[in-house]
């Protein structure tokens, strides 16, 4: 980088204050799943929790200091149970947005994007490359106290959605063993090929 080039930039928030910020910010993402589980299945609103928190929750089967962070909360719902969900939601204080057909739920009027519960469709095809629709919410299994797809399903999921975060979490489940070689006859071309892709390259 040329000189004169690069901005100087200190920490605003050091020491105790810095650690409970970080602190913070893992809770609340973390009560914000609580508190959208607890809504849905108060409701029976039929879920599955897709996403960060499903390979958080595959993967701490198998060791907990591999579980990454996430900001997202993502859920599954089929599309004739999005008008009770919307209800739900929005009755327990969540403000709903959509914005190009996505569904979001935020806990601030003016929150972002960033801090929102995601809605993922069932049957919903989500970019034109994508191999496949996004999957029904059964075969589901539980985990901790919430709903989630089978591990087959969520690695399919991912393998088919493929952005940069899908992949390193396949990495992650690879990493762990969740899943290896003995995977690749699960899945038709060109999900196989990704898959061997990653299994290939483990570490990016």
């Amino acid at each position: 980088m040329k000189e004169g080039n690069a901005k100087m930039i200190e920490f605003r928030y050091t020491g105790e204050e810095l650690w409970n910020r970080m602190e913070r910010a893992v809770e609340r993402v973390n009560e914000r799943l609580r508190k959208t589980v607890t809504i849905l299945e108060n409701a029976k609103v039929p879920y599955a929790v897709v996403g960060g928190h499903a390979v958080r929750a595959w993967v701490a089967q198998v060791d907990e200091a591999a579980v990454r962070t996430t900001r997202d909360v993502d859920i599954l719902v089929r599309p004739h149970d999005l008008p009770h969900l919307v209800q739900a939601m929005t009755e327990a204080g969540f403000h709903h947005r959509e914005n190009a057909g996505l569904n979001m739920f935020v806990e601030d009027p003016d929150g972002s994007a960033r801090d929102a519960v995601h809605v993922v469709l069932t049957g919903e095809i989500v970019k034109p490359d994508d191999f496949d629709p996004n999957p029904d919410i059964e075969p589901m299994t539980r985990a901790n106290n919430f709903q989630t797809i089978t591990l087959e399903v969520l690695v399919r999921m991912k393998l088919n959605s493929h952005r940069d975060k899908d992949r390193v979490h396949v990495r992650d489940m690879i990493s762990v063993g969740l899943v290896d070689e003995t995977w690749l006859d699960r899945y038709p071309d060109p999900i196989r090929n990704r898959l061997k892709d990653l299994l290939d390259d483990p570490n990016g």
